[in-house]
C-alpha cells in the first residue's frame, strides 16, 4: 500500500489549503518476454513509484548467457510467454521436517564461572565493564569467550592495558580482569595563539575534557590545528603538543607559533605554450593581488596551492597531454608576510587515439554503439569529448530500457607512439519496461487532472523505460508552475525509481 502526500499550488484568491490524501494499493502485474532462440525469460515484476508519478516496472532480462548481441539502439523485438509458479508456498512445518527439526544450541564447557572480578579501574565503573563481557557469573567457562572479552575491553579505548587471571576451585572458576586506565583529559590549554582565539580553534582539535589521552588522538589534533591555520593563511605555523603540565598529568597543551599571515603577492606560470597565463589563472583557485591591491581573498593556503597543481595537470590531461606534469615553487618576502608562487608546467607530447575497443556488449551491436561516438581512431585524445561519448552510450542503452547500464572508459597508453588505445567496458544490466503509472496529487485535486501530469511525462504504460525521457520528465515537473516547489511548504515534485522484484 502506497501513501504519498504531494501538494499543488492553490487557486488565486484562496488562502486556506486543505491537504488531500490519496490511498493506492497498486497490484503487481506480470510482464514476460522471449529471446530470439525461444528460451523463456524469467518472469519478474518490479514496481517504480514516483514523487508525483508511480510506475510499476517489469524486467526483461534473459537468463545468464542467453543475450544475443544483435539489437540496434533505437529498437528491439519481444514475444510473450512465461512459466507458471507454484500454487502455494511450502509450509514452515515442511521446512522443519526436511531439516530434521529445530536445532538446539547448548553452551559448551563443563566448568561454571563462580565469579567475575575487575581490578584496576578507577573512573570506569565495574558494572559498565561487566556489561560488555560474555564471561559472566553462572555461565560455563569458555576460553574463546574470554579472549573475545579482552578485545572488547580494548575497543572501549578507556584502557591501555588489559590482562586476565583465572583461579580454579572445586566448585568452578574465578575470572579476574586486570585493567589499567588511560589518563583522561582534565583540561585543554592553547599557548601562543594571538590571531585566532581559543574558542575558534578548540572545536578543530576533536578533543574534549574527559576523553582518554593517547598519542594518536593528540597527534591527530595537532595535525588538524596545522591544517586549520594553513587554511587561514598562516603558511609558516608550527605547533607542538604536550601531555601533562604543572603537576596535572591530564592537561593537554598545544604550544603554537602562528608566524605571519601570508598573502600571495604574485602568481606566474612557466612552461605553458598551448594555454595562456590568463587562461590558467582563471582555472586555479589561488589568486594574486587584484588591480595591484592585496585583498583578503588571496591568503597563501598551501593545501589550495597543491590542489591548483592537480587542476593544472587534469586540464592538460583532458586536452590529450597525458604525460603532462605540474609543480610549484614559492618565495617569501623578507618579513615573511608575502609569497610569490611560480607554477612550473612540463606539457609533454599530445596523444592521439590508436584504436577503440568495446567490451561487454551482449544485447547491443558494436556498430550501433560506434555510430554514437564522436572520437574515432586517429583523432587527438580529448577528455571532454570522451565524457560526451560515454553519456551518449549510456542514453543509447537507456532508450532500450537498460536503466542501470554502466559504461567505464579506460585508456592504455602507448608511450613509444604517443598514442592510446581507448576501451569502453560495458555492464548492460537488466532491461526495464513500464508496467503501471499512478498519479498522486496532494492539495487541490480538482485544480489539475491526471492527464495533464501524464502528458508532461511523455511516458506510457507498456513501453520501455527511456532514461532520457525520465530525465526530461523530472525537469518538466520541477519547472512547472502547477506544483509547489518550495521545500519549506511542501515536498517538491519528483520521480523516484524504486524497482521491486517478485517471481511468479
Amino acid at each position: 500500500m502506497i501513501v504519498r502526500r504531494l501538494r499543488c499550488r492553490p487557486r488565486q484568491n484562496q488562502h486556506v489549503e486543505t491537504p488531500c490524501f490519496r490511498l493506492m494499493n497498486p497490484s503487481l502485474i506480470s510482464l514476460f518476454a522471449q529471446n530470439t532462440t525461444g528460451a523463456q525469460f524469467r518472469a519478474l515484476s518490479r514496481s517504480l513509484f514516483l514523487g508525483i508519478v508511480v510506475l510499476v516496472l517489469a524486467t526483461l532480462n534473459s537468463p545468464a548467457g542467453n543475450h544475443s548481441a544483435n539489437a540496434q539502439m533505437g529498437g528491439m523485438n519481444q514475444n510473450a510467454g512465461a512459466p507458471q509458479g507454484p500454487a502455494e508456498r511450502a509450509k514452515f512445518s515442511d521446512y522443519i521436517h526436511n531439516d530434521g527439526g529445530l536445532p538446539i544450541v547448548r553452551e559448551q564447557g563443563d566448568t561454571v564461572v563462580l565469579d567475575v572480578r575487575v581490578i584496576g579501574n578507577r573512573t570506569v565503573s565495574t558494572n559498565k565493564v561487566l556489561q560488555s563481557l560474555q564471561t559472566r557469573k553462572g555461565r560455563f567457562y569458555s576460553r574463546d569467550d574470554l579472549l573475545s572479552d579482552i578485545h572488547r575491553l580494548n575497543r572501549m579505548k578507556a584502557f591501555d592495558q588489559v590482562t586476565f587471571d583465572t583461579q580454579e576451585t572445586e566448585r568452578g572458576i574465578v575470572v579476574t580482569f586486570k585493567v589499567h586506565e588511560r589518563k583522561l583529559i582534565s583540561k585543554i590549554v592553547f599557548h601562543g595563539n594571538q590571531r585566532l582565539n581559543d574558542k575558534e580553534i578548540a572545536g578543530r582539535t576533536g578533543l574534549a575534557e574527559g576523553d582518554p589521552i593517547s598519542e594518536y588522538t593528540t597527534e591527530s589534533a595537532r595535525r588538524r590545528l596545522l591544517d586549520f591555520y594553513r587554511e587561514k593563511g598562516f603558511a609558516q605555523v608550527s605547533i607542538v603538543s604536550f601531555v601533562g603540565w604543572e603537576g596535572d598529568p591530564g592537561i593537554v597543551m598545544f604550544r603554537i607559533n602562528e608566524g605571519p599571515l601570508v598573502r600571495i603577492s604574485k602568481v606566474e606560470f612557466i612552461g605553458n605554450t598551448i594555454l595562456s597565463n590568463a587562461r590558467l589563472g582563471k582555472l586555479i583557485k589561488s589568486s594574486g593581488p587584484i588591480a595591484g591591491a592585496i585583498n583578503a581573498m588571496n591568503v597563501a593556503d598551501r593545501n589550495k596551492i597543491a590542489g591548483d597543481v592537480q587542476i593544472l595537470e587534469s586540464t592538460y590531461h583532458n586536452l590529450g597531454y597525458l604525460t603532462a606534469v605540474a609543480g610549484y615553487r614559492s618565495k617569501y618576502s623578507d618579513d615573511g608576510s608575502r609569497m610569490e608562487i611560480v607554477f612550473v608546467i612540463n606539457e609533454g607530447p599530445r596523444f592521439k587515439i590508436n584504436s577503440i575497443q568495446i567490451i561487454g556488449n551482449r544485447y547491443i551491436t558494436e556498430d550501433s554503439i560506434r555510430s554514437r561516438l564522436t572520437l574515432v581512431p586517429g583523432d587527438m585524445y580529448n577528455g571532454s569529448v570522451l565524457h560526451v561519448d560515454t553519456q551518449e552510450i549510456i542514453y543509447g542503452y537507456g532508450e532500450l530500457g537498460f536503466m542501470y547500464a554502466d559504461i567505464q572508459p579506460k585508456t592504455v597508453m602507448l608511450d613509444d607512439q604517443n598514442a592510446v588505445d581507448l576501451i569502453y567496458q560495458i555492464e548492460e544490466g537488466d532491461q526495464w519496461k513500464i508496467g503501471q503509472i499512478h498519479v498522486n496529487i496532494d492539495g487541490e485535486v480538482d485544480a489539475i487532472k491526471e492527464t495533464v501530469v501524464l502528458n508532461m511525462m511523455d511516458m506510457y504504460e507498456g513501453e520501455l523505460l527511456d532514461r532520457r525521457k525520465l530525465r526530461n520528465a523530472r525537469t518538466n515537473f520541477g519547472r512547472s508552475p502547477l506544483f509547489e516547489s518550495n521545500p519549506q511548504i511542501a515536498e517538491p515534485p519528483d520521480i523516484v525509481v524504486t524497482p521491486r522484484e517478485e517471481r511468479f
